[in-house]
């Protein structure tokens, strides 16, 4: 038998008790997808060299037991056919492709591998690299090709697609051919080197993170007096105390989340607070702004596209509906998507599949969505702008975020937790809130909301002087607020706020009666006797 004439159902077989076989062993089938999240998590957790490492030596075992699996499953024409069966074998798994007339990996001019997954799971995931990145491919191939050849052979890469060249390129030498270029990627196929250094990093990395994870705990228990809730989100007020509820509840089901609100009031932590607490908790969390692509290159963010699909389509692509297999996809800004895109949207979300662009099949999706507007989509419905279809498919639970000036019992809390978070990336202690500068910050209605008043805390840390926050120290549109007429939201006396009015004008004017008087439209006598009945010994007197 010939290399080139193997083909999968020569190799597949079905078992009821034991599962797929293939070429006589049991095997599994893995989907490239979860294939390249775990090797983006490696590269997270262990680096680079890590993650070679592992993948190497894990590969380099599968091309070994696979070469042993060939060897006695069909009778070979040769010992050669049965060494080119390796590259056969990698086409029929769905590793890469590679042209059978350029198979040979010991010939001068190597082998040329067109569509290898590895690369496209690593550019979908990691982007671009500097190296060439086919770790899996090499260490298969090192693997069978020693199997076979009967002495240790080494496979490298020197193109790789993930690079930017145009298809990935392999050659399999001894050590001694190899020569000196070698010794930098000797230590990846022995695996104990590197992997041992690395290991001891991240454990290393893990102690770091613990402490500061710590230190920040016991920062925010000091400054708020508790730590944050659930998701990171501070939830005092009733209003965002209900939008955490009901988050947890609906992160239990599979259901579409709508999150509606204004820009900057958390939507995205309300996202993510339904995905850590759902069942996908263990999947990925892809998000994507929907108002920041045109229409043609959101679908193929969404839906991927096929290789020439379009001008600069070069290779192909997962879309991020495939790529958060398993995981939530968040659509942050739906109510910018164009017409055109939403009801390819609605398609994919009640076929639980999708097409790729430049293909004519459909690819079945395992993925929870959750989406997100500023927009009252209700009102888009009406104006013919929203799909009313898509409207009710995305809003089967849906969560409204109150703006921050609906929640004034959330203000002072999360102005210390983000005086926490800026004093720690400064390196600074965190100044404290004193009861002036707090009550000033609920005077101010925060159209930014959260993202708002996170900056302004930033900027509190970076102008700051003492160990208090000082009302100068607050920015301008903050420090001049005057009190809003029910600021806690419940009734107070009209000499009440007279006086707070007064004292927040006077204070405007930095203590200039004259003007603050011509402000208020009253005589200075009249200011000046207001003035003098709000001073403590006056209180006394009248007492």
């Amino acid at each position: 038998m010939r290399a080139e004439d193997l083909r999968i159902e020569q190799l597949l077989r079905m078992d009821e008790r034991g599962g797929v076989r293939f070429a006589g062993e049991r095997a599994l089938i893995l989907d490239a997808v979860a294939m390249g999240l775990l090797r983006k998590q490696l590269v997270e957790t262990l680096g680079m060299a890590g993650a070679r490492a592992v993948l190497t030596r894990f590969a380099f075992a599968h091309g070994w037991r696979m070469a042993e699996a060939l060897r006695t499953a069909f009778p070979w024409k040769s010992e050669d056919e049965w060494r080119a069966a390796g590259a056969r074998i990698h086409s029929l798994q769905g590793l890469v492709y590679i042209r059978m007339e350029d198979s040979n990996p010991l010939s001068p001019r190597g082998t040329v591998i067109e569509n290898s997954y590895e690369a496209e799971q690593h550019l979908l995931h990691l982007g671009r690299s500097e190296v060439p990145v086919c770790w899996s491919l090499c260490g298969f191939g090192s693997g069978y090709m020693s199997r076979a050849v009967g002495t240790s052979l080494y496979v490298l890469e020197d193109k790789c697609v993930a690079r930017g060249d145009s298809a990935c390129h392999f050659a399999a030498r001894t050590r001694e051919e190899w020569g000196s270029q070698f010794e930098e990627h000797l230590p990846y196929f022995q695996g104990g080197e590197v992997l041992d250094a690395t290991l001891h990093q991240v454990a290393s990395a893990l102690k770091r993170t613990e402490r500061k994870l710590r230190e920040r705990t016991r920062a925010l228990e000091q400054v708020v007096g508790e730590p944050e809730g659930p998701g990171g989100l501070v939830a005092r007020s009733p209003g965002m105390r209900q939008v955490v509820d009901l988050s947890r509840r609906a992160a239990r089901s599979e259901a579409t989340v709508l999150v509606i609100g204004e820009s900057g009031t958390g939507k995205e932590r309300v996202a993510r607070l339904v995905h850590e607490e759902s069942a996908r908790a263990v999947g990925p969390l892809v998000a994507i702004n929907c108002a920041a692509l045109a229409e043609s290159l959101l679908e193929a963010e969404l839906f991927g596209h096929a290789r020439g699909a379009f001008t600069g389509a070069t290779h192909e692509r997962v879309g991020l509906l495939e790529a958060a297999a398993g995981g939530t996809l968040f659509l942050d800004e739906i109510g910018e998507m164009p017409l055109g895109m939403q009801v390819k949207l609605l398609r994919a979300l009640q076929e639980r599949e999708v097409r790729r662009v430049g293909e004519n099949h459909q690819r079945p999706i395992d993925v929870r969505v959750v989406a997100a507007t500023n927009r009252p989509l209700a009102e888009e419905v009406a104006a013919g702008r929203f799909r009313k279809d898509l409207y009710y498919r995305l809003r089967v639970v849906e969560l409204t975020v109150p703006p921050l000036r609906e929640r004034r019992e959330d203000i002072v809390p999360l102005a210390r937790v983000f005086l926490v978070d800026a004093a720690r990336q400064m390196g600074r202690t965190a100044p404290g809130l004193g009861a002036e500068v707090a009550d000033q910050l609920q005077r101010y209605d925060w159209p930014g909301n959260v993202r708002e008043l996170r900056n302004a805390m930033e900027r509190v840390v970076v102008l700051s002087r003492g160990a208090h926050v000082e009302l100068e120290d607050l920015p301008e549109d903050v420090r001049v607020a005057l009190p809003a007429s029910s600021p806690t939201g419940q009734v107070r006396t009209l000499e009440e706020l007279e006086r707070e009015y007064i004292l927040a004008v006077l204070a405007r004017n930095a203590g200039n009666r004259t003007r603050t008087a011509q402000e208020l439209g009253i005589g200075a006598t009249t200011l000046y006797r207001k003035l003098k009945s709000y001073e403590p010994s006056a209180r006394r007197r009248k007492r």
